[in-house]
């Protein structure tokens, strides 16, 4: 077998997926995709392999900007509930509060104060999820 042929087996891109996944969750599987798991696996094997092990993994960007890259594309569709998980990864980068809200400034821009003000609620509510947490581990 030819050796990019066996870099795209399967089994290689899911190792890759979680490996991503592991990364950007601080070592924690993530929710969502486990809930898919459960009702749709085939779904979720394929997020896994593909967008995490085949997407994600690339090398021409860090985690860090591609996490950035998309909270903005998530906040100029209007998709909350997925801007919410990419926030929470960017945040578990160090990506600052401050760096997510210059993101939301630009999305009024490019898609419009609606989409803009969803985003900044949302990220609101991340923001106020997790400083109850940190309160709650101290």
């Amino acid at each position: 077998m030819a050796a990019s042929a066996a870099a795209q087996a399967p089994g290689d891109r899911l190792e890759r997926g979680d490996a991503v996944i592991q990364n950007l969750n601080k070592g924690q599987a993530q929710p969502a995709l486990e809930r898919m798991r459960q009702e749709f696996p085939f779904l979720a094997t394929a997020t896994q392999s593909y967008a995490l092990g085949e997407v994600w993994s690339r090398p021409g960007l860090d985690s860090r900007t591609r996490q950035l890259a998309a909270v903005a594309a998530l906040a100029a569709t209007g998709d909350m509930a997925f801007l919410k998980i990419h926030a929470g990864y960017a945040l578990n980068l160090g990506v600052s509060e401050d760096e997510l809200k210059e993101i939301v400034y630009t999305v009024t821009v490019l898609a419009g104060f609606p989409r803009a003000i969803a985003a900044s609620q949302t990220l609101s509510a991340l923001f106020a999820e997790r400083r109850a947490g940190l309160e709650s581990r101290q």
